[in-house]
């Protein structure tokens, strides 16, 4: 028997490679089977682990700005033969870095991520793949841009800040100090986001919620977004803020799209291309995927349905193992996956189900009764 692992990761708690180790082990418990494990991620947290596994980079460590303006130690990836840097927004500015207390887009910013891109632009690489999924903020990339050389202005002439608050306070804009390097690079951006910037559909509105946004907030951040992209437009000549992912990443995208050399593509069939996935699916008998949490959103596109819909292409079994699952997640049966199981085991709180040891406990457990049972039906 012939198993794919692909798993995405299960967000704070495990990376997509530690959830496919714990469920190779389990397989291999309990039953006789060659088992290949293969790191996913969408664009969000584990993007760089997955591509680097694939494409035999190296991992830098940096020294950048975090989401609350704090310094922290983060880490891109580097394929110096392609001069190809690979970074995920997650481990820069991401909604994992800060606690449920201190939740709240008007406190964060994206200025780690423009350092990040200088750093490696400075050793020489100028091909940029970039995830954005799992953001803490909704600045509009106004902390990113200002890392880059972008200078705001408020009313009395003074620097903007770099957090979302600031955006209310933005009234001009000077380009003429945005790294000229910038202008040798292109790039691609792993986006699942269709979202406008603004509006009912905006990163505000939409999105703002999670990331700790109460109405007031809301309203206020998407009139800040809209004046912003409007002093913006007058300068550069070019309005972005409609178009389909402006709104991703609480409004990068919208900064990618009008000030660098940016394409944007859905991040998992980017990363499914570049592991090579489904030439691993052609004698599959069993593909393992699954997620922190599966919902009806799971089967709109992300990683663990582009890999149901692949393994579907080639006759296999796909079964998924989540963390949780809500109540409309059976759309994600349509979506290819012929059984979903919940790893939890018994009550506990959701600080306890997200401690890696028992995660990886209860993923360990419940693969192994899953294939104790597909053992016996293949015995019969």
């Amino acid at each position: 028997m012939k198993v794919v692992v692909a798993t995405d990761s299960f967000k704070g708690c495990m990376t997509s490679l530690e959830a496919g180790n714990c469920i190779k082990e389990a397989i291999e418990e309990s039953c006789d089977a060659s088992v290949e494990v293969f790191p996913l991620a969408d664009g969000g947290e584990g993007t760089v682990e997955a591509l680097m596994s694939c494409m035999h980079g190296v991992e830098v460590p940096v020294m950048v700005t975090g989401p609350l303006g704090e310094k922290v130690e983060s880490v891109y990836g580097m394929v110096e033969s392609e001069r190809l840097a690979v970074m995920e927004m997650a481990n820069v500015a991401g909604i994992t870095m800060v606690s449920e207390r201190s939740k709240n887009p008007m406190n964060t910013t994206t200025y780690g991520v423009g350092e990040m891109i200088l750093d490696a632009a400075a050793k020489g690489l100028r091909e940029f793949v970039i995830g954005i999924g799992g953001s803490a903020t909704n600045d509009g990339g106004l902390g990113m841009l200002t890392a880059l050389g972008v200078d705001f202005y408020t009313q009395d002439g003074s620097k903007a800040g770099i957090f979302g608050r600031d955006l209310m306070t933005v009234r001009s804009i000077d380009i003429t100090n945005l790294a000229p390097v910038l202008k040798e690079c292109h790039f691609t951006i792993m986006c699942d986001v269709t979202n406008p910037l603004c509006g009912s559909l905006g990163s505000s509105a939409i999105y703002g919620p999670q990331k700790g946004a109460s109405d007031k907030v809301i309203a206020l951040m998407d009139q800040g977004l809209e004046r912003y992209a409007e002093v913006i437009r007058k300068v550069v000549q070019k309005d972005c803020a409609h178009m389909e992912g402006a709104g991703a990443a609480g409004g990068l995208g919208y900064a990618f799209l009008t000030f660098l050399n940016t394409t944007l593509q859905p991040g998992i069939s980017f990363l499914l291309d570049k592991l090579e996935l489904e030439n691993k699916m052609e004698d599959a008998d069993i593909v393992i995927t699954g997620e922190g949490r599966l919902d009806a959103q799971t089967a709109m596109g992300k990683a663990p349905a582009g890999v149901a819909a692949m393994a579907k292409k080639h006759g296999a079994m796909v079964i998924a193992f989540t963390g949780a699952t809500s109540e409309d997640a059976e759309a994600c049966n349509k979506a290819g996956m012929d059984a979903y199981f919940s790893i939890c085991r018994g009550p506990m709180s959701i600080e306890e189900a997200m401690k890696k040891e028992t995660a990886c406990e209860n993923i360990h457990l419940t693969v192994k009764q899953v294939f104790r049972l597909i053992t016996q039906l293949k015995r019969q």
